[in-house]
């Protein structure tokens, strides 16, 4: 496990033709840009350059990238600042205080515990090696395992993108929450084990998770670890899913931190989680856990304009900002930040119509560097404390989410 240290910010890096090849070489080169962006439309058109907006504010965005990437949106003129994070980023160990976090084996191991643990409302299983040879876990917690299939379902996944570790403890988390309170006769969790059938994937990514953190630093890495045809490394997962692929806010180019990989589901690791869900035809919501904005979002990413269907529309709005009376987080459709395809959300209710969000998780911001996606083992207490609300909202609902159109805003849960 590492620990990030900003050291001071370094100027803006002169753009070189040196610079370029280096970055097409090597997966380790990335710059912090601030970009002029006042509106939706601004924004997806520094998202079609292959810049990964993770910032968004009234007038302008902070979005990462190579170097290929900065010297088009030095060419459009919207640069404000950019700073070579490989230059301004050095790690160490995480201390004592830090190693909350789960790193591959780690993980395995901690879940492979709750499942021998508990048997009877626990099943653990791999739904895919990737290329490197790592098992994708996935839990599946109810009680009367028999029964699962006749039960609304719903899933939680974390760590698609390999840098946003604590995407992963929040799904390992609620694992460990609900078997938890299950055994210690909490009433409420309970009467969801019994009647619910919930499915955890706490990382997507196991491979790109792993390389982030390996050989003393942090790499800032993004996507799987596909090896391209050109001899680059990565996909974007949360680009690769089929609905809708590749119509906007995503890159054809194999160095980009949103390569959208050469044809839709191109990868081991969507193709599963597409097959998993699949398999699983009483999965009535899904939830997909990122960082970081303190955002809920919601379909479409694609185009602008809204779900067509009404009640599918608000259904999604209302479970959307009901959630955001407990964590704090800003409740949006996708694009009204950017334009985005090849996301899991619109795949999800796109192809299947399951009711579908995306959780950024804090900090709002990380100022320069990286700061935003490893904030250090403090954050992850309370980011799960105001979570478990909408998680549990998330699972209670799953019976029937259309639900939340004819409640009011008391208490929730059985």
């Amino acid at each position: 496990m590492k620990k990030i240290v900003l050291l001071s910010l370094a100027a803006v890096a002169l753009l070189t033709l040196s610079s370029v090849k280096q970055a097409q070489s090597t997966d380790t080169q990335y710059y912090w840009m601030k970009i002029s962006a006042s509106d939706k439309f601004q924004r997806s058109v520094i998202a079609s350059t292959g810049a990964a907006i993770e910032i968004v504010k009234d007038d302008y965005v902070i979005a990462y990238g190579n170097d290929i990437e900065l010297a088009k949106i030095k060419k459009m003129g919207w640069l404000q600042a950019s700073s070579n994070l490989a230059e301004e980023m050095r790690t160490k160990d995480f201390p004592t205080k830090d190693a909350a976090y789960h790193n591959y084996a780690e993980l395995t191991e901690a879940i492979s515990t709750l499942a021998k643990n508990n048997p009877d409302i626990v099943q653990m299983s791999s739904i895919v090696k990737t290329q490197e040879g790592r098992d994708i876990w996935a839990l599946r917690i109810t009680s009367d395992l028999n029964t699962a299939p006749n039960k609304p379902a719903v899933i939680f996944m974390g760590g698609h993108h390999a840098r946003e570790h604590l995407s992963v403890e929040m799904p390992i988390m609620l694992a460990q929450y609900l078997v938890d309170q299950y055994r210690a006769g909490n009433q409420r969790i309970i009467s969801l084990v019994n009647s619910r059938d919930i499915h955890i994937i706490p990382v997507v990514n196991p491979d790109g998770m792993e390389y982030d953190i390996k050989d003393g630093s942090y790499k800032m890495w993004r996507k799987n670890r596909t090896r391209n045809a050109n001899g680059t490394y990565g996909v974007d997962l949360n680009r690769n899913y089929g609905y809708q692929w590749g119509t906007g806010g995503s890159s054809a180019d194999p160095g980009s931190d949103t390569y959208k990989g050469p044809t839709p589901f191109s990868e081991i690791e969507s193709k599963a989680i597409r097959d998993y869900v699949e398999t699983h035809t009483n999965i009535t919501v899904l939830l997909t856990i990122h960082s970081f904005s303190k955002l809920i979002l919601y379909p479409w990413g694609h185009k602008y304009s809204g779900i067509e269907t009404g009640a599918d529309k608000q259904v999604h709005e209302v479970m959307a900002r009901k959630m955001a009376e407990w964590n704090g987080y800003t409740p949006e459709q996708s694009s009204e930040l950017y334009i985005a395809s090849g996301d899991t959300t619109d795949w999800s209710y796109g192809a299947h119509k399951i009711i579908s969000f995306t959780f950024e998780l804090d900090p709002a911001n990380n100022g320069f560097g990286g700061g935003g996606f490893y904030p250090g083992a403090g954050v992850i207490q309370p980011v799960f404390q105001k979570n478990i609300e909408p998680f549990l909202y998330l699972i209670d609902y799953s019976d029937n989410p259309y639900r939340a159109l004819n409640v009011g805003i008391g208490p929730i849960g059985p």
